[in-house]
């Protein structure tokens, strides 16, 4: 079947960033499609993929089959700078274009509305650290659309953002994987990832972690 043979892990193109928007909607509900649950198709990208382009652009890789753009591997060295740089630099003008979300400000979010939801998300991230930061100070995003799945392409996607964080000097590496999302998990173990304890507690987000050479 064409597209789903042969795959090229390549580094991030300014050109690849709306497939990789879609790839994150597609594979948005612990791991299948959330393109139902959002008006806004762009805001699960806006939260969990566009901040790693334009901040960490040369820690961003591209899975490219003959149909294009079908998955992504994304992450930083230093989590504590790019979640400051996220919250200082990449936040505030995307903010400024969404504006806030209508239930913002209120006691709680109490809404059906995935849209307002990662709206609230982007004005108020919630962020799972590690509590041994200095172990773990790295981070990473990995998402295969199904047709790319199965075949290998992930555990390449990994060995090769693993590569780099090494050569960035990154000790060790965590990902934040939904309790629910099975699959997701049984590749992290594969991989030699174990659960590593997170500051603060987060009921919706496991941590998994592994040191680097």
């Amino acid at each position: 079947m064409s597209g789903t043979r042969h795959a090229l892990i390549r580094p991030y193109r300014p050109s690849d960033r709306e497939a990789l928007y879609a790839v994150c909607l597609a594979t948005g509900r612990d791991g299948d499609d959330a393109s139902a649950s959002f008006r806004d198709p762009s805001l699960l990208g806006h939260r969990y993929v566009g901040p790693y382009l334009d901040l960490e652009p040369t820690l961003s890789y591209t899975l490219e089959d003959d149909v294009g753009p079908c998955g992504y591997v994304l992450g930083t060295a230093d989590s504590e700078r790019f979640y400051r740089r996220f919250e200082e630099a990449w936040l505030p003008p995307l903010r400024a274009a969404l504006g806030p979300p209508p239930a913002l400000g209120a006691a709680s979010v109490d809404t059906d509305s995935e849209d307002e939801r990662l709206l609230a998300e982007l004005f108020a991230p919630s962020i799972t650290l590690p509590r041994d930061l200095d172990a773990y100070p790295a981070h990473l995003h990995i998402d295969l659309l199904p047709r790319a799945q199965g075949r290998g392409h992930g555990r390449r996607m990994m060995a090769t953002l693993l590569e780099a964080l090494v050569a960035r000097g990154a000790p060790g590496v965590h990902a934040g994987v939904s309790p629910r999302n099975e699959r997701a998990l049984g590749f992290y173990r594969a991989l030699g990832f174990e659960h590593v304890a997170s500051e603060p507690d987060d009921p919706d987000t496991l941590l998994m972690g592994r040191k680097l050479p």
